[in-house]
């Protein structure tokens, strides 16, 4: 026989616990002349079997029902669901914390975050020490924060001596231009890369161009470029970031943004941009979007993953008037414009594959490569000339 407090510090539970086992008729104590509770083996034994159900995730009032009657089946694949989505958030969580400690890759946590909360998650970023550059780049380039450095490093020697950082063409510029009633006025070229667009418009027109982007190395080959092309009219360079521009309302004619736009979610940008704008202007934009409303599988994994965000052609017309645009026209960039990108890259890429061994920078934009090769006439860049409602 056992006394109260003997009970307890045999099966690790308090007095008060087992007082409420008592009163719920658990357990059943024999008073003594003295007053004095005592409990018997099978005391002892319904509390163990009770503590080894409630392990199981049972509530109290559930392992008793168990204690009394035949054990409900139902119920207890109801918690065994329950514990499994628990160990699933368990693991997920320690997956996390390790990604975070560089065990392991944080790609698929940017992604989620790119994807559900882009501000949020760059704002965050930006807290963890990252510039507002280093942080757009780590969400569209890198996609891990403890790798970043190195991922950037070797994509910077890749693009060093490439003109091109995405599908343009001269051809394709012009014919966007076409659709213009000015002549002349300000251009702001956004997010312009090393210059394919903004040296074009400025050897072919006569608007007073701005070129603007957060890459100093950037801005420095075009300046040496239009003094190489003795371009009379040539861009003013400018370093800003394109979600923090320092302009007036109203002051450009024109805004360009060739193949950069995705960077604040297009949705954002027309929303943004609109205001730089005058009465009457114009923006002319390019995206990568689905040109089939059935793409195979392997190349809507892969684009899931790059470009969560890309849209289709019938989507997209919705975002551009619901932005408080009139669509122009739109066209599918030039079989050129994809070369004039591809093949130098491609050449490069392969010049540098023994320097850069298990580089992943490298193995993306060869992976990138092969994407275009098997899939592209299901996916394209489009370039889109919008004015201003």
């Amino acid at each position: 026989m056992y006394r109260i407090s003997q009970l307890a510090e045999k099966v690790g539970l308090s007095r008060s616990t087992l007082l409420y086992y008592e009163k719920l008729g658990l357990i059943c104590a024999i008073r003594a002349e003295n007053k004095y509770r005592y409990y018997d083996e099978k005391d002892v034994q319904r509390i163990k079997l009770l503590q080894q159900l409630q392990s199981g995730g049972l509530t109290l009032n559930e392992c008793l029902q168990c204690l009394d009657e035949k054990v409900n089946k139902s119920l207890l694949k109801h918690r065994l669901d329950m514990l499994d989505n628990e160990i699933q958030q368990k693991q997920n969580a320690r997956e996390l914390l390790a990604s975070m400690l560089g065990e392991s890759s944080m790609s698929p946590w940017h992604s989620e975050m790119n994807e559900q909360a882009p501000q949020a998650h760059i704002e965050w970023l930006i807290k963890q020490g990252f510039s507002e550059k280093q942080a757009l780049r780590l969400n569209w380039l890198s996609k891990d924060m403890n790798q970043h450095d190195s991922y950037m490093t070797d994509f910077e020697t890749i693009f060093s001596e490439l003109s091109y950082l995405g599908p343009s063409s001269e051809q394709d510029t012009l014919r966007a231009l076409t659709h213009f009633k000015l002549t002349k006025g300000a251009l702001l070229d956004i997010g312009c890369g090393k210059g394919a667009s903004a040296l074009t418009l400025a050897n072919n027109s006569q608007f007073t161009i701005t070129a603007l982007d957060n890459d100093e190395h950037n801005l420095k080959f075009i300046d040496q470029q239009a003094k190489y092309l003795a371009i009379e009219n040539a861009p003013k360079t400018l370093c800003a970031s394109m979600t923090h521009m320092p302009f007036s309302s109203q002051t450009f004619d024109v805004l360009w943004c060739e193949g950069s736009a995705y960077i604040m979610g297009i949705e954002q940008a027309l929303k943004e941009w609109r205001d730089l704008m005058k009465p009457n202007g114009y923006l002319v934009f390019s995206d990568l979007i689905w040109l089939t409303d059935t793409p195979q599988h392997d190349v809507t994994q892969y684009w899931k993953s790059a470009y969560p965000a890309m849209t289709t052609l019938s989507q997209m017309i919705k975002t551009i008037k619901k932005s408080g645009y009139t669509l122009i026209d739109s066209f599918t960039l030039s079989e050129q414009a994809w070369q004039n990108y591809l093949t130098p890259l491609e050449q490069r890429i392969k010049s540098l594959s023994k320097a850069l061994t298990d580089s992943k920078a490298l193995n993306d934009l060869n992976q990138e490569i092969e994407m275009h090769k098997k899939y592209l006439g299901q996916y394209g860049y489009k370039m889109f000339i919008l004015g201003k409602n």
